[in-house]
């Protein structure tokens, strides 16, 4: 399916055939072909510019144009049929696009998706925790990003949570250290619907009075994709709220913070 969205442009004559953005991009967007960086498919590009930085001679861009859609299932059906991304410096063919599959639904009634605030308000499930306290912090539920509505009276004024699925495993203190006093949404930006998640996040910027946002986010390339999203919502809603990205380890160290005015 064609809609008008952004996505990566390569100006082949400004190339060099480098490779850095073939690394770069997670999708496998982007391939040698012929000592040039081209892009294979559309419905690969995600539009979220992971690879701009990438390059040194200031080939890529990001344009908004009639393109096919991004398919995250698209992209893992591909690299579940072994089609592997080019490597630095190795030369590919471009791959048509494959058939467009339909997310499977969620089931009607899934228990997943029923809203709950533990306890008679949040504050309790909210309060500071001690070094030695194993109690939770959650306060809500759910939690994934796919499942919260934007109407959810969790995220009335509140300080909100943005956490990549794997930052919990890696931070043995994820409750004490970043969700206490905030409500926590849930997702991973690589395997996920991107353009679900702009909008999604943009009717909740929209619509709840979010105060804060924490972004924490793996020292992963395809993570870096969530502040992207938070940013590109923000600007869909018109919205401008206080967000601080907060960047961890693979064994939950914090390696970076970085924050964002109102």
């Amino acid at each position: 399916m064609k809609m008008r969205r952004k996505i990566v442009h390569i100006d082949e004559e400004r190339c060099n055939g480098c490779g850095q953005c073939v690394s770069a991009c997670a999708e496998g967007a982007i391939e040698l072909v012929d000592g040039k960086a081209r892009l294979v498919a559309e419905n690969y590009c995600d539009g979220l510019a992971a690879c701009l930085g990438e390059c040194p001679e200031g080939a890529i861009s990001i344009v908004e144009r009639e393109a096919d859609a991004f398919d995250p299932e698209a992209v893992e059906h591909r690299k579940g049929s072994g089609e592997n991304r080019a490597e630095s410096g190795e030369q590919k063919t471009a791959t048509p696009n494959p058939e467009p599959r339909t997310p499977n639904a969620l089931p009607c009634g899934c228990p997943s998706t029923h809203l709950q605030m533990f306890g008679s308000s949040c504050e309790a499930a909210n309060q500071p925790l001690s070094h030695s306290d194993t109690s939770s912090a959650l306060s809500h539920w759910p939690v994934q990003i796919k499942l919260v509505p934007p109407t959810a009276p969790f995220l009335k004024d509140a300080d909100l949570l943005v956490a990549s699925d794997c930052t919990p495993v890696a931070c043995p203190n994820f409750h004490r250290d970043f969700l206490k006093g905030r409500e926590v949404l849930l997702g991973c930006p690589k395997f996920d619907d991107t353009e679900e998640y702009i909008n999604k996040f943009a009717d909740i910027f929209r619509t709840a009075g979010i105060r804060s946002i924490t972004i924490l986010i793996m020292e992963v390339p395809c993570c870096s994709k969530m502040p992207l999203i938070v940013q590109q919502a923000m600007a869909l809603s018109g919205k401008s709220i206080p967000t601080e990205t907060i960047t961890v380890s693979t064994r939950g160290t914090v390696v970076k913070r970085q924050k964002l005015a109102a």
